[in-house]
């Protein structure tokens, strides 16, 4: 389906409680290129400060809070979901007294749709990151509690049972498409989120006037993303080579996708110490030539890429890096885990490195290219042009279209059988 060759647009309504976040550039592009007359559901909150700039954000009060504590620990998660679910309910109904929607994009989460089956004409597009912890793995050094593993369970139902009741299923990576069963899999299709790379400056390859910089950038500096490779990795480099500089973007004190922290309070009761600050202390070295530059506003983001020669990427778990693929599409030269889903992004020494995680691979693989700048402007222009035919909104806008056309068939295929599903 395009909406460039039907004969009126479809009417695509965006949800999540979370703004800026999933799928609102997106929304915007598509509206902005008259592909789809689109819309944003979300908070009050979120759309009073953004409404200024985006005229097209509609508001749904969920009913009751959805930060702190929930009723019961075990269920938390899903009733938060039932609290945004509820009050989404209520404000598409109010919104379709006057419009009709086409197709109906839910965060299976943060804009959960569970409440809308049969509620609804809207063809129900459900995107889900990974349908559980126990799916997605930790490391089984920092284990989850027999509770927090319980609890799991839950958000496992909730999101599986969107995958039964929505007419598509979107998901960031083909490993995280893996995560679902099988027998579900023929719903599911992967399509990570487009992004405006119009604005991103190139990183350039440093010349020899500055000292050879290494670094590691996520939102969260976790067990899954890698920072404890990261920094055994940079303690081998340090002993090796003196001169090298490292950088850690990323807040030490966010939420992550690991159980980290529980471990690192039980293992130092009475402080307040961080998972990093953990590794501060066991990798002494690296601790003395590693900057921590913390969670930085988006311009000193920018600023400090421009100061990385290489980036590290030695996850252990994931599903999408977001991050990632702005380092690419900037022109990062990067090593990355070959776990995972980094190798649909990354072709080996085309557009990166891919390394399995023996360490010795890394610290070699880093001094190498410390010695070869014309390797490493091979992998940035690479990575630049990977990043701009894949990731681009342009590009990925009539993706999208498609597989919302498609859900549109689906929902008409499940009509017409009468089928409860």
């Amino acid at each position: 389906m395009s909406a460039r060759t039907s004969t009126s647009k479809p009417v695509i309504a965006f949800v999540g409680a979370v703004y800026p976040g999933q799928f609102g550039g997106v929304c915007d592009y598509l509206r902005q290129e008259n592909l789809a007359e689109t819309y944003f559901f979300t908070t009050p909150g979120n759309c009073k400060r953004n409404n200024r700039h985006r005229p097209h954000l509609r508001a749904f009060v969920p009913d009751g809070a959805i930060v702190g504590s929930q009723g019961y620990y075990y269920s938390a998660k899903v009733e938060r979901s039932a609290r945004i679910s509820r009050g989404l309910h209520s404000a598409i109904r109010d919104f379709e007294k006057e419009r009709k929607i086409d197709v109906l994009v839910c965060h299976s989460l943060w804009g959960a749709p569970h409440m809308l089956y049969g509620e609804t004409g809207a063809a129900i597009v459900s995107y889900i990151e990974f349908p559980s912890y126990r799916t997605h793995g930790w490391d089984p050094a920092y284990p989850p509690s027999p509770s927090q593993r319980l609890t799991d369970h839950n958000s496992e139902m909730l999101n599986l049972y969107q995958v039964v009741r929505s007419d598509l299923v979107i998901c960031p990576s083909h490993h995280a498409k893996g995560m679902i069963p099988s027998a579900l899999q023929g719903k599911v299709e992967v399509q990570m989120e487009g992004f405006d790379m119009t604005s991103w400056k190139t990183i350039a390859v440093a010349g020899e006037d500055k000292p050879f910089t290494v670094g590691f950038a996520a939102r969260d500096l976790s067990s899954a993303k890698g920072i404890d490779r990261f920094m055994s990795i940079a303690d081998s480099l340090a002993k090796k080579d003196a001169d090298i500089e490292f950088v850690v973007i990323g807040d030490e004190n966010a939420s992550s996708y690991g159980y980290e922290k529980q471990w690192v309070e039980q293992r130092y009761p009475g402080e307040t110490v961080s998972f990093a600050e953990h590794l501060r202390r066991i990798h002494p070295k690296a601790a003395r030539k590693v900057t921590f530059a913390g969670l930085l506003k988006y311009d000193e983001y920018e600023k400090t890429l421009q100061g990385i020669d290489v980036f590290l990427y030695p996850l252990r778990h994931g599903v999408a890096n977001w991050g990632l693929v702005e380092i690419l599409g900037r022109g990062g030269c990067v090593i990355a885990s070959n776990e995972g889903y980094p190798a649909e992004i990354i072709q080996h020494d085309v557009n990166g490195c891919l390394l399995p995680h023996d360490e010795r691979h890394w610290v070699k693989e880093v001094l190498s290219l410390k010695g070869d700048p014309a390797r490493r402007q091979t992998y940035s222009g690479n990575a630049r042009k990977m990043a701009q035919q894949a990731f681009s909104l342009e590009v990925v806008a009539n993706r999208y279209m498609h597989l919302f056309g498609q859900a549109i068939v689906n929902r008409d295929a499940r009509h017409a059988g009468a089928s409860l599903y």
